[in-house]
């Protein structure tokens, strides 16, 4: 019982790390934008959290944790009521931040480009059934310790979501933008594109760490136990982001003679997101 209480105590703190990436997204996505806009992102950002949370427990945890129709749905525990459930309580609470966390890199992708009600509707269907639908084909059965979706029994990999979060987040935001098109003013006639500098370059630089923070939840919390395996986890995660950020600041130097603090920002989510599904069996 008492390894029991450990374990979920450590997926309740992994969840509180990964709701840390919210602020993160929204000083980085607020700080990367113009003045005029920054308070559009900033609301996007705890609207699409709130909404995403609403939709996750409304439909997204039953067609992404139910039971399996045939590998492709669940068909149970929608609207859940967890009774004493504790395992399944933080299960979800956990489960809901990575959901919030898809669903907020839609919102930087269409900074300053999409009405508000639109935002919020594509949101609603990311959280709610986009997400939970792929979920359910790589990740259904985790919370039990079998693999029912199609996708995972086909042997699909995905530990902690660089696929099933990162990805759909980032496969849902092409989509609105090749209907979006692209920023006013943001590429010439001839397709040079024309920088548009952020507002608060700092602010971004503090949510880039707040994402980093973050990600020691969202990597290390989805052992769903504390475990021999966590801290070579948490480890293999930072070393990814500096390795990230330290080469994209290399290439970037050789491509235009200048550092930019933007190459050490992207490049370190991009070691980030590329750890994600891997982090449990790579080496250093």
């Amino acid at each position: 019982m008492g390894s029991e209480i450990i374990d979920n105590f450590w997926v309740i703190v992994s969840a509180v790390l990964v709701f840390l990436m919210q602020p993160g997204f929204m000083c980085l996505e607020s700080g990367l934008t113009r003045t005029k806009n920054s308070i559009n992102v900033a609301i996007k950002n705890i609207a699409d959290f709130v909404f995403s949370v609403l939709g996750f427990w409304l439909m997204g945890f039953g067609l992404m944790f139910g039971l399996s129709h045939r590998g492709l749905i669940g068909s149970t525990c929608f609207m859940p009521e967890f009774g004493d459930n504790f395992h399944l309580m933080s299960f979800f609470l956990f489960q809901t931040m990575f959901c919030g966390t898809a669903t907020t890199i839609f919102s930087g992708a269409v900074a300053e480009r999409m009405r508000f009600s639109s935002y919020l509707q594509v949101a609603g269907l990311l959280s709610a059934i986009i997400y939970p639908v792929f979920g359910h084909w790589a990740w259904n059965g985790l919370n039990i310790g079998t693999t029912a979706g199609w996708l995972g029994a086909a042997g699909f990999v995905d530990f902690a979501g660089s696929t099933v979060v990162h990805s759909i987040g980032g496969w849902v935001a092409l989509a609105a933008l090749i209907v979006i098109g692209p920023r006013q003013g943001r590429f010439v006639k001839d397709g040079k594109p024309v920088d548009f500098p952020g507002n608060d370059l700092p602010l971004s630089v503090l949510g880039t760490l707040l994402l980093w923070i973050g990600w020691i939840g969202f990597n290390g919390g989805s052992t769903l136990s504390m475990d021999a395996r966590v801290p070579g986890i948490i480890v293999k995660t930072v070393m990814s982001a500096a390795s990230g950020a330290a080469f994209c600041l290399f290439i970037g130097y050789i491509a235009s003679s200048t550092f930019k603090i933007t190459f050490l920002i992207n490049g370190s989510l991009g070691g980030l997101v590329a750890i994600t599904a891997c982090c449990h069996c790579v080496t250093i």
